[in-house]
């Protein structure tokens, strides 16, 4: 069994399509940047909104951060709100806990905005924590973000094998690679089955239920 298991938030615990969707879109109508293609925006789902207005779009240092600020206008009023966790969720966090492991939330979503997901979505106080990026970060690496997980549960290194890191992307499972910890690579989320195997994933499940499972095993 595993004892600390850490959860990615968008796209493994919460749906947060709707909210980030409208936020990117509005961003970059801002700048005369049509899409037509609403779903092309669920790319935005994951990567820091540094990486994703500059590299995704092409954005200058300058018009990133004007994005930046567009995008949060609108996402820190309305946009965090929109994001339901997905089926079963809930019930598996509970089993966790009541089994005993230590769950924390390792997200590139700046912390303040994670916390207020976590407890309007009713599930902040199943958490020993949340790991994530201040507004200001540009490239948050998800690696740092769980070793700051595990230096707040007091993980040595050498108990890395106690360590679950659940995700929806590669970037989840890439920096559970650099860490040296298991993960487990969730279907119902926005990756593809294909990039989570490819980055090294150590299981691969496609249900919430299935993630207790894994970690109770």
């Amino acid at each position: 069994m595993y004892k600390y298991v850490f959860f990615d938030l968008d796209g493994t615990l919460t749906q947060s399509e709707f909210g980030i969707v409208e936020a990117a879109g509005r961003a970059l109508a801002h700048f005369g940047i049509e899409t037509p293609d609403r779903d092309l925006l669920k790319q935005f789902i994951g990567p820091p909104l540094y990486v994703s207005f500059h590299e995704f779009y092409g954005l200058s240092d300058e018009d990133s951060f004007e994005a930046i600020r567009v995008y949060r206008e609108y996402y820190e009023s309305e946009g965090v709100y929109q994001a339901p966790l997905f089926a079963g969720i809930p019930d598996m966090l509970r089993k966790l806990r009541d089994n005993g492991c230590k769950l924390m939330i390792v997200t590139a979503k700046p912390k303040p905005m994670a916390e207020v997901v976590a407890e309007h979505d009713g599930i902040r106080n199943l958490f020993e924590g949340i790991a994530g990026p201040a507004f200001e970060g540009r490239d948050p690496n998800k690696a740092v973000l769980i070793r700051e997980a595990m230096e707040t549960l007091g993980i040595p290194a050498e108990n890395r094998s106690e360590i679950l890191m659940v995700g929806d992307r590669f970037y989840d499972i890439k920096a559970a690679v650099e860490v040296g910890i298991d993960s487990v690579g969730v279907l119902y989320g926005y990756g593809t089955e294909q990039e989570l195997r490819e980055s090294g994933a150590t299981y691969i499940v496609k249900t919430a239920e299935e993630i207790a499972e894994v970690a109770l095993r």
